[in-house]
């Protein structure tokens, strides 16, 4: 059997960065599961009209402004709503254009472009359809999640030796080879797929080298082979699951968002009814629900998360 582990983040690894947290989610599906699973995504962005469109999580539950602006918009079908937004953005960007700090009009273009294939979708349908598929993945009782949190302000790189991104990589490859090594079969192999990113790539690449040669603080590697395949994230609709994921996860550890993250956390690998799989690098007497479910014991103020 082998398990494809799609990877993807959310937040900025920096300190201090543009987000308190950065989170790195892997979904890991086995390989013969894998039609199924895009099919049934497929279905359901059908329903909304991107069976071919890309499934960008914080892209799609952002406010379109101009939707507001355009009267009956709600009642139009798709194809009115789409003229109607294009026709609003085309005078925007004229009118940015003219101004003289160019910033507003390269930040509304690159905006624009971002969204451009959802804007047939009100807000409310765009949350429906990220509900719908975070649901769906809570019922794959085939699929398994990995993810480490980091609240950057609780982290001393100094003190661990690790950068924020490089702590969550080998949190997140340990937890998914622990997973394959208990499965038990020597068949059981595993392989990342990372989303596209020349900076992040060239970097994961030589730590995957690394911990095949030396193991992880945690782990040897013996079952995930090669180091990670990278790929465009627009082209491949697991990568896209991932980085819902990873949304979802951020939301609730920064703001305590469950809708999304609810059903996802249900995915998260379990060893004796311990979430093992997902871990939340804060504070020592963080007592949130990844906190609990990932302490064998419960909350214990004073004790080290670090397992």
């Amino acid at each position: 059997m082998t398990y494809l582990c799609y990877i993807d983040e959310s937040g900025t690894p920096e300190v201090p960065g543009t987000s308190s947290h950065f989170v790195l989610c892997g979904l890991a599906i086995p390989i013969d599961r894998w039609q199924e699973a895009d099919r049934d995504i497929t279905q359901i962005l059908k329903q909304y009209g991107l069976d071919d469109g890309e499934l960008h999580t914080a892209w799609l539950l952002r406010v379109f402004s101009e939707q507001n602006k355009i009267p009956g918009f709600e009642r139009m079908d798709w194809a009115a709503r789409r003229s109607a937004v294009q026709r609003h953005r085309a005078g925007e960007l004229l009118r940015l254009r003219k101004a003289k700090n160019s910033k507003p009009y390269h930040q509304a273009k690159k905006n624009y472009a971002k969204t451009a294939e959802y804007v047939h979708l009100t807000i409310d349908e765009r949350k429906s359809l990220i509900s719908q598929v975070a649901e769906c993945m809570a019922k794959w009782d085939y699929a398994v999640l990995f993810f480490e949190s980091i609240d950057k302000l609780h982290f001393d790189e100094t003190r661990t030796g690790r950068s924020v991104g490089d702590q969550a990589f080998e949190q997140v490859v340990s937890r998914f080879e622990q997973f394959l090594t208990r499965r038990g079969e020597p068949k059981t192999h595993g392989l990342l797929v990372h989303d596209n990113n020349e900076t992040v790539s060239k970097k994961h690449t030589a730590l995957m080298r690394r911990f095949h040669d030396e193991g992880t603080l945690w782990a040897k590697i013996n079952r995930i082979n090669e180091t990670p395949l990278f790929v465009d994230s627009k082209l491949t609709r697991m990568v896209q699951l991932a980085d819902l994921c990873s949304y979802a996860v951020r939301r609730f550890v920064e703001n305590g968002e469950r809708e999304l993250f609810a059903p996802i956390f249900g995915r998260a690998d379990v060893v004796e009814r311990v979430v093992v799989g997902a871990r939340h690098y804060t504070k020592m007497d963080c007592a949130c629900l990844i906190c609990e479910a990932h302490t064998p014991w419960g909350k214990k103020k004073g004790t080290k998360r670090a397992s």
